[in-house]
Parts: C-alpha cells; structure tokens; sequence
C-alpha cells in the first residue's frame, strides 16, 4: 500500500507543537465544543495556544468565538496560516462553507481531515485543541490510528450515568487503540465524577460547573470570564504536566 503523502507533513506539523490534545465525546449535547474554547481562550492568555475545529457538519466553536464566517481570513505562506483571534490561533472550515454543513464520509471525511492537518502551518505552540464530533466519526479514527503518539485524547462528559457509561465505552475504544493517556473532564458538574470506578483508566482534569451565565456569555470573545479563572487554571496545569 502506497503511504498517504500528506502524512510527513502532518506528522510535521504537528510535532513542533508541545501538547496537541483532541477533545472527544461520545454523545452530542456534552458541550465539548465549549470546553474546548473556554480552555483554549483561557490557555491563549498564558501560552501559545492553538483551537482546530474538524466538526465538519456541524462547526460550532466560531460562534462561540463570536466570529463571522466572513471574518476568518487566512493568509497563506508555505501553507494556511490560522487566523489570529488576539493571540488565539484559529482554524475552521466554515471560512470556506460559509457556515452551510458539509456532510462527508467515509474516505471523503478522512481525506479533508488529512489535507487540513497537512497544510495549515500552526508554527511552535505549547497547545492546540482539535474539537472533533461527537461520537467515533471516521475523523476521530484518522486522528486515533494515524497520529497516536502525538495526539492525547481528552474525553467531556456531563454526570449523567448515561453520559457516563457511554463515556467509558470511548474509552475502551481509545485504549484499545494504544493511548497510554486519556484525560476526563466532567462538565456541568460539581466535581462527582473525581474516582468513579467507571472511569478509573482515565486522568481526572477537572471539573466545570453548570453556569447559568455561560449561556449568555456565549458567543462573547470573553467567555471564559463566565467561569471561575481557578478552575480552569487547574485543569489546564494537569494538561501542561500530561
């Protein structure tokens, strides 16, 4: 079988970057997405952080960036460079969607997955969150099989026991896969999930509360103020140490 050639670059790519952490669910409705932006505007005003999103039928983290389609201009040099959101490095494909979906599959999914991590050029980041569909898409396979010694998995769940179990299934998946590390996250908790026997193959991050105001904090290029700094601050420091 003749090697993709994309995936020198990819490995490329990514390599010069510190920690590159794929937010996964298995569920839709987890709020994966909002972790993944709190975390990585929280992350940005700290480090050089970077925010990829291959939700490519339903993208959401631009809104809650506040970003128009229209506004995400990327410059090209060698590549795709992302789009700098006040020290934010970020990447979407709805600035070529124009915000419609693009439902692929099968080989037409890994291939535009493929060609995205191949040619935007990220530069030295200390972290880059890649918010991924919900579910095992055939973008999580290519991300789980393809780059597994670069990329780590860090699963969202809410504390709803069938959030729960479902989550404990992906992490079957994962370390079946030859993840030694996978982090977990509880959104919309308090903090309940911290030694559940369910979840005992995993690296408890932390926990974020249900916020009544994160709700109207969305789609505010301060949304991270709508949670507790320290909280935050203490899962990413895990993160930094994985």
């Amino acid at each position: 079988m003749i090697e993709d050639p994309r995936i020198h670059n990819i490995v490329r790519n990514l390599s010069s970057i510190r920690n590159v952490y794929a937010v996964v669910s298995s569920k839709g409705g987890v709020g994966k997405s909002t972790v993944s932006t709190l975390l990585a505007l929280h992350a940005s005003r700290r480090f050089e952080t970077g925010l990829l999103d291959i939700d490519f039928t339903n993208p959401s983290t631009h809104i809650l960036l506040n970003l128009n389609p229209g506004e995400l201009k990327y410059e090209e040099e060698k590549g795709i460079l992302p789009y700098d959101l006040k020290g934010l490095k970020y990447f979407s494909i709805v600035a070529y969607t124009m915000d419609k979906p693009l439902p692929l599959r099968g080989e037409a999914a890994r291939s535009v997955l493929r060609e995205l991590l191949a040619i935007v050029k990220w530069g030295r980041l200390k972290l880059l969150f890649i918010d991924t569909p919900p579910g095992m898409s055939d973008e999580h396979l290519d991300l789980v099989y393809l780059l597994r010694d670069i990329v780590k998995p860090m699963v969202v769940s809410t504390p709803s026991i069938l959030s729960v179990k479902s989550a404990a299934r992906l992490v079957s998946v994962l370390k079946e896969a030859g993840f030694k590390w996978i982090g977990f996250i509880e959104n919309m908790g308090n903090g309940s999930l911290r030694g559940n026997e369910v979840l005992r193959d995993v690296e408890y991050l932390g926990y974020i509360p249900y916020t009544p105001r994160v709700e109207s904090c969305l789609g505010s290029r301060m949304v991270e103020a709508c949670i507790d700094p320290g909280l935050l601050d203490s899962i990413l420091s895990r993160l930094i140490e994985a």
